[in-house]
C-alpha cells in the first residue's frame, strides 16, 4: 500500500495550486466586478469556462489580393450564458477603430473597448442563448500575410489578435468559416468544404461546422498553392504545396503521405481511439515559424522539413518522419484532449514528442530508437538545464499572453526523457492502460497534469509524489559521482551519488545502466537510483574495467562522470548509443570546467569523426566540432590550429565512402574554413558546382556555401550572392535570399542599416529568415563589428515577445549571443540584468539560457592563456 496518492493529498505544492485556483474562482464570481485586464488573465478565464456553453463562431473573412489592404471581416458569436452576472469580455487584441458595429441579441450596441478588451454590458444579455454580431477590420499580427498567400497561425493566444474571441483553451467551440478570396487562390480550413462560388475576379469558400476545438487550434490557409490529393488506407487526404523543385516532389510526395497514413494506423492502435476528427489535411508554407503546427484538420508544415531530396542525410529523413509523427500524435494528444490552462502545455508536447519516438520505429524501420531519442532530447534539454536560467517543466502563469515564454527545450525535450523513465517506472502495459483512460475521460474536453497522475497514480506503487516534485516541477538535473575500489584486479566497493548540480541536496529517482567495459566485451548494470548514495552490490567481486561508462544505455538524466584517462576505448564500443552517450558526457563535462579541456576534447572529436560510423553520431561529432572551435578555443590558438584541422577534416571527406557521411564532413569543412586555401577551394566547388567526390550538393547547400564565401569576404562576395540569386528558381527561396544579403555585406554600414531596420515590426515578420540572418551577422568572424548590437538587441526583447511568435524570443537572443566569448560580450548581459532588476522573470530566464556558454567560454577561454 502506498503512503499516499494524488486524490489523498492534504497538503502539498498540487494541493496549494487547486485551492489557490478554487480561491480565484470563487473571487471571480462572487466579486461585483472582474478587471478588465490587457491579455487574458487567469481570473477572467475562470469567470467564462463557468459560465459560457455551446459556443459557436461563424466567421467571414474577404481577403484582397493585395496584402497591403485591410481584410474586412464579420463574426456571429452564439452562446449559452449560464449565469448573467458581469460584463462580458471578448478578447481582441487590435485597435478599437477595428470594431465597426456590434449587435447583441439583434440590438445594436455601443462599442465598448478596453485594455485589448471588448466589452458587453450584461444588461444586453440574457441567461440561456445569446448573439454577438460583430463587423470588424481583422487584425494582421497573426495572418502572416505574403504576396500570394497567407495562413493564420494562433498558437497560444493569437485568435485574439485577428478577431474577437473568448481566447482561452478550456472554451472550446465550433466554427463556421466564410472566405472570400482572389480568384486564382486556393484555401483550406478546419472543417471539410461546403462548396466554392465564383464572382467577378473573387470567389467564395463556404466551409462546414468544424469539430469542437480549442481557439488556438482554428486556422485557414489561402494563396496560390497547388494540391495534391490521394487515398491513404481508406482516407482521403489533400496535402497543399507552393514547392518548384520536380525532383524534391518526386522524391518526397510517397513517404510524405505513407509516414502520415502509418502514424495515423500507429496511434489509433495505440489509443484505442478512431482518428476523432472530420478531415484530415496538410499544407507545406515556406519558412513556417515551426516545423509545424498541429491545426485540426488541416496540419501546417515548414515546406523544407517535409521536400527532401537525393543528397538528403539519413538524420533528415528521420527528423522528417519524426516531424509528421509529432503532428499527429497531437491529434489525439492537445487536439482531442485539451490542457485546462497553458501552464500545462507541456503536456500536449510531451506525448506528441513521446508518441513520435515510438511511431518513428515503424515509419523509419532502419532507424535505431534509443539512438535517435538519446541524440535528439538530451542535448537539446541539457542546454537549458544546465544554465542559471534553467525553468521547471511545469510553470506558473498568470495571463495568457505570458504563454509564449513557456514554449522551450525543456518541454520538448526534458519532458519526453522524464516521461519515459515514468513508463520504465511504471512498466510499458500500466503506463498505456493509464494514457487510453486519460484520452477516454477527458475526450473533447480538457484536463490538467493532476488529473492524468490520478490515473496513473492509482496504476503504480511508486511514490509519485516525490517523483513529480523534482522532476516536474523543479528546474535543474543531478550531478552523479561514483567511488570505485579494487583490490588485485577485482572490484571489492563501487557506490554512486547524486546531488543536484547547483549543490542542492536533492534527488531525482531514475533508472539508468552502467556500463563496464574491457578490451573483450562489455559488462551493462542497471542502477535504480532511488536514494541519494547507493552501493552497486552486484558489481563487486568483477573483474576490474579498463573504463567505466555512466548512462551506457541514455536514458538516465544529468551530468555523468566521465573517465579521463582512457578515452581510446570508446571507440571500442560496438553500440552506437554507447558512444554517443560518451560523446555527450564528455561536452557535458569539458562545460562544467571539470573535464577535458577544449582543445583536447577538439582533437578527440576530430579523430572519432574519422572512425564513427553511425551517420547519426558523427553529425553529433561533427556539432561538437564547430561549436567547441568557435565557441570555445580562443582567436589566435583556433587560426593557428586552423591549416592542419582543415586538412584533416578534408582528408576525412576524401577517406570516407558513404555519401551522408562525406556530406556531413564537408559542412564541417564549410564551418570551419579559415585559411585563404580552404576558402578558395569552396569557392571552386560553389563557382563549379563540382562537389568532392561523392558528395551530392543541392541549391540550398550552393546557397548556404554563397553565404559563407560572402561571410569570409571572400573577393567580390556580392556578386556571389547575386550570381547564386540567379541560380534560384523558386520565388519564395529568392527572397529569403535577398532579405538576408545586407546581413552578408562586406560594408559594415549596410550591416548596421540592416540591424536598425530590425527595430521595425514590419521588418521582422519572417522571423526564420530574420533569426538565420542574425546568425552570420554575429558570426565569431565578424563579432569586433557587431557586438555593439547586443545592448540594443536585448532592449528589443519584450517588445519582441509581444509582437513575434512563441520561438521567436529565443530564436533572436540564440542568434544574437550563441558565438560570443568574449568578456565584453558578457559584460554587456550582466550590465543589463543588473540595470533591470524588475524585468521579466521569463524573459530574464530566457537571457539567462542563452548567455550560460558566453560565461562558460569566458571561464574555459581564461584556462587557455
Amino acid at each position: 500500500m502506498k503512503q499516499f496518492t494524488f486524490s489523498a493529498l492534504k497538503t502539498g505544492a498540487f494541493s496549494l495550486a487547486l485551492l489557490a485556483a478554487v480561491s480565484c474562482s470563487q473571487t471571480a464570481t462572487q466579486s461585483n466586478t472582474l478587471p478588465v485586464e490587457t491579455g487574458v488573465a487567469q481570473q477572467l478565464a475562470q469567470y467564462r469556462q463557468q459560465v459560457l456553453q455551446n459556443i459557436n463562431y461563424n466567421l467571414h473573412f474577404s481577403i484582397p489580393e493585395k496584402k497591403e489592404d485591410p481584410i474586412a471581416a464579420s463574426e456571429v458569436i452564439s452562446f449559452n450564458l449560464s449565469k448573467n452576472q458581469h460584463p462580458l469580455q471578448l478578447d481582441f487584441k487590435e485597435q478599437a477603430s477595428n470594431l465597426k458595429s456590434i449587435k447583441v441579441n439583434n440590438k445594436s450596441i455601443p462599442v465598448a473597448f478596453e485594455n485589448e478588451h471588448v466589452i458587453i454590458d450584461k444588461k444586453y444579455l440574457k441567461e440561456g442563448e445569446n448573439t454577438v454580431a460583430i463587423d470588424f477590420i481583422a487584425g494582421n499580427l497573426s495572418l502572416n500575410r505574403n504576396d500570394d498567400y497567407l495562413y493564420t497561425l494562433l498558437v497560444p493566444d493569437r485568435a485574439r489578435t485577428v478577431f474577437p474571441v473568448f481566447d482561452q483553451p478550456d472554451l472550446k467551440a465550433t466554427f463556421t468559416l466564410t472566405l472570400t478570396i482572389p480568384q486564382k487562390w486556393k484555401a483550406v480550413a478546419n472543417a471539410p468544404l461546403k462548396d466554392i462560388v465564383a464572382k467577378d475576379q473573387q470567389k467564395t469558400y463556404r466551409f462546414q461546422d468544424s469539430d469542437t476545438i480549442s481557439t488556438y487550434l482554428f486556422s485557414f490557409v489561402a494563396g496560390d498553392f497547388d494540391l495534391i490529393s490521394r487515398q491513404e488506407v481508406g482516407r482521403p487526404m489533400n496535402f497543399y504545396h507552393r514547392e518548384t523543385d520536380s525532383s524534391k516532389l518526386k522524391l518526397s510526395i510517397d513517404p510524405i503521405f505513407k509516414i502520415h497514413a502509418d502514424a495515423l494506423g500507429f496511434m489509433e492502435d495505440y489509443t484505442q481511439i478512431p482518428y476523432p476528427f472530420k478531415k484530415f489535411d496538410f499544407v507545406a508554407i515556406p519558412d513556417f515559424q515551426y516545423g509545424g503546427m498541429e491545426h485540426v484538420g488541416v496540419i501546417d508544415y515548414k515546406a523544407s522539413t517535409l521536400f527532401l531530396d537525393e543528397g538528403a542525410t539519413k538524420d533528415q529523413r528521420v527528423s522528417r518522419s519524426n516531424l509528421i509523427a509529432h503532428e499527429t500524435a497531437h491529434m489525439w494528444f492537445g487536439d482531442l484532449v485539451t490542457m485546462q490552462w497553458f501552464n500545462d502545455v507541456w503536456m500536449k508536447e510531451v506525448f506528441a514528442n513521446f508518441m513520435a519516438d515510438k511511431i518513428s520505429q515503424v515509419t523509419m524501420a532502419d532507424a535505431n530508437y534509443e539512438l535517435k531519442f538519446l541524440l535528439d532530447h538530451f542535448p537539446a534539454a541539457y542546454s537549458i538545464d544546465r544554465t542559471a536560467g534553467a525553468n521547471p517543466i511545469r510553470q506558473q502563469l498568470d495571463n495568457l499572453q505570458d504563454a509564449g515564454s513557456l514554449y522551450g527545450h525543456i518541454i520538448y525535450h526534458k519532458a519526453p526523457i522524464m516521461m519515459r523513465q515514468l513508463e520504465r517506472l511504471m512498466g510499458e502495459v500500466a503506463f498505456k492502460e493509464g494514457l487510453r483512460e486519460y484520452l477516454k475521460k477527458y475526450a473533447n474536453s480538457n484536463a490538467t497534469w493532476p488529473n492524468l497522475i490520478e490515473i496513473l497514480d492509482a496504476r503504480t506503487p511508486v511514490d509519485l509524489q516525490a517523483w513529480n516534485q523534482v522532476w516536474v516541477n523543479e528546474p535543474g538535473r543531478p550531478q552523479i559521482a561514483y567511488e570505485l575500489k579494487t583490490d588485485k584486479g577485482k572490484i571489492t566497493s563501487f557506490s554512486i551519488s547524486q546531488q543536484g548540480e547547483d549543490g542542492s541536496d536533492r534527488l531525482w529517482p531514475q533508472i539508468f545502466e552502467v556500463a563496464l567495459v574491457y578490451k573483450d566485451r562489455v559488462e551493462e548494470l542497471t542502477i535504480n537510483m532511488d536514494q541519494k548514495q547507493l552501493t552497486v552490490e552486484n558489481a563487486i567481486g568483477k573483474q576490474q574495467p579498463e573504463f567505466i561508462l555512466f548512462n551506457s544505455s541514455g536514458q538516465g538524466y544529468g551530468q555523468f562522470p566521465v573517465d579521463k584517462n582512457n578515452l581510446a576505448a570508446i571507440a571500442r564500443l560496438q553500440d552506437p548509443v554507447m558512444r554517443a552517450a560518451a560523446y555527450i558526457n564528455l561536452y557535458e563535462s569539458m562545460l562544467s570546467g571539470r573535464g577535458v579541456a577544449p582543445e583536447l576534447l577538439l582533437a578527440f572529436t576530430l579523430i572519432e569523426s574519422e572512425r564513427e560510423p553511425e551517420e547519426l553520431n558523427l553529425k553529433l561529432l561533427t556539432s561538437y566540432t564547430g561549436d567547441i572551435f568557435w565557441r570555445f578555443i580562443r582567436p589566435g590558438i583556433r587560426e593557428k590550429m586552423a591549416p592542419a584541422f582543415e586538412k584533416k577534416v578534408w582528408d576525412n571527406i576524401t577517406a570516407r565512402k558513404d555519401p551522408n557521411s562525406k556530406k556531413l564532413l564537408f559542412k564541417t569543412y564549410q564551418n570551419i574554413a579559415l585559411t585563404p586555401e580552404a576558402t578558395k577551394r569552396l569557392y571552386q566547388v560553389w563557382k563549379t558546382q563540382q562537389p568532392p567526390e561523392g558528395v551530392k550538393l543541392t541549391e540550398d547547400d550552393y546557397t548556404s556555401l554563397a553565404l559563407s564565401l560572402a561571410l569570409r569576404e571572400y573577393p567580390d562576395g556580392n556578386s556571389i550572392l547575386n550570381e547564386q540569386l540567379k541560380r534560384i528558381k523558386n520565388p519564395d527561396r529568392q527572397k529569403r535570399l535577398q532579405f538576408m544579403m545586407p546581413a552578408l555585406s562586406a560594408d559594415v554600414k549596410v550591416r548596421d542599416a540592416f540591424f536598425a531596420s530590425l527595430k521595425e515590426e514590419q521588418n521582422r515578420e519572417k522571423e526564420a529568415w530574420v533569426a538565420s540572418a542574425l546568425g552570420y551577422l554575429h558570426h565569431p568572424l565578424r563579432s569586433h563589428t557587431s557586438e555593439k548590437y547586443l545592448q540594443q538587441s536585448l532592449e528589443l526583447l519584450e517588445e519582441i515577445q509581444l509582437t513575434g511568435d512563441i520561438f521567436f524570443p529565443t530564436n533572436w537572443l540564440n542568434a544574437t549571443f550563441g558565438s560570443y566569448q568574449s568578456p565584453e560580450a558578457a559584460a554587456v548581459i550582466r550590465k543589463f540584468l543588473q540595470e533591470h532588476p524588475k524585468y521579466n522573470p521569463k524573459l530574464r530566464g530566457k537571457i539567462l539560457q542563452a548567455a550560460d556558454n558566453v560565461y562558460r567560454a569566458e571561464k574555459l577561454l581564461q584556462q587557455q592563456q
